[in-house]
């Protein structure tokens, strides 16, 4: 069994049976997650902000960090597993931590920015778990394409 580890902006996908696919604590951040069940491929992407036009040299460096280039990458890094393109979403994270004014929005910008850039390519989360103040470690297994999430103060589940 093996794990694959993303931090900030990064992004990964296999179909190596046995694989977990892992991101810790996100927070404002979100994890977008494809699956692909035909070829039993999992990816997911650890979004930080919502848009690469703030910094254009980091997008092309890190695509991961942006909705708006890291969707692209992790579908084509998908494409090259051999994925057809009929894949699955699910997305997690996306809160409100560390903005109790509500000024900067950032996890709202985010799931916003996600869902924006999945409808420009005619796709859509099947499953969610974003919003709240809670921040979520998120694991997904190519075997089954289970998405685990955790917190400290609630435990697992599942989306």
């Amino acid at each position: 069994m093996s794990e694959i580890i993303l931090g900030l902006g990064d992004y990964g996908a296999s179909k190596t049976p046995g694989t977990t696919i892992k991101t810790y604590a996100l927070g404002s951040c979100v994890a977008v997650m494809l699956y692909d069940p035909l070829i039993k491929a999992a990816g997911m992407v650890h979004i930080v902000l919502p848009d690469s036009s703030i910094d254009r040299q980091k997008a092309q460096e890190k695509p991961g960090y942006f909705a708006d280039t890291g969707i692209a990458a992790l579908l084509a890094l998908m494409k090259k597993l051999g994925s057809s393109g009929q894949v699955w979403i699910k997305l997690a994270g996306g809160a409100q931590i560390a903005d109790p004014s509500f000024k900067f929005n950032v996890g709202k910008r985010n799931t916003l920015a996600v869902k924006k850039n999945l409808w420009a390519l005619r796709l859509g989360a099947l499953a969610e778990d974003v919003g709240g103040s809670l921040s979520r470690t998120v694991q997904m297994r190519t075997d089954d394409g289970a998405v685990i999430l955790s917190n400290p103060s609630k435990g697992e589940w599942t989306i």
